[in-house]
């Protein structure tokens, strides 16, 4: 089993920068590769970046050059730094953890609003 708790979502306005984490606990040894996702009203949930156990990333077009995803394996949490934001970029981000025998998890997610 692995949990993962998101933190850090708020209200930033068009053009600035938030930090969302997640702490990951459990099972940390079985996870293969992590990645945030992100889903706004009405619409489908979205890859945002994802990172593997080592250290390598792919990001979404839409951020790339403006967010950076990383991962503290001292402190068993991932980051996603957010840059330049944009109204568009309004969801709940969601952070998500994939095991070598594929078990797909979950956090409940944390808000990021972005005025204009």
């Amino acid at each position: 089993q692995v949990q993962l708790v998101e933190s850090g979502g708020g209200l930033v306005q068009a053009g600035g920068s938030l930090r969302v984490s997640c702490v990951v606990s459990g099972s940390i040894g079985s996870i293969k590769d992590m990645a945030w996702y992100r889903q706004a009203p009405g619409k489908e949930r979205e890859s945002v970046a994802t990172i593997t156990r080592g250290t390598s990333t792919n990001y979404a077009d839409f951020v790339k050059g403006r967010f950076n995803i990383s991962m503290d394996n001292a402190e068993n949490t991932v980051y996603l730094q957010m840059n330049s934001l944009k109204p568009e970029d309004t969801a709940v981000y969601y952070c998500y953890a994939n095991t070598w025998r594929d078990m797909i998890y979950w956090g409940k997610g944390t808000l990021v609003t972005v005025s204009p």
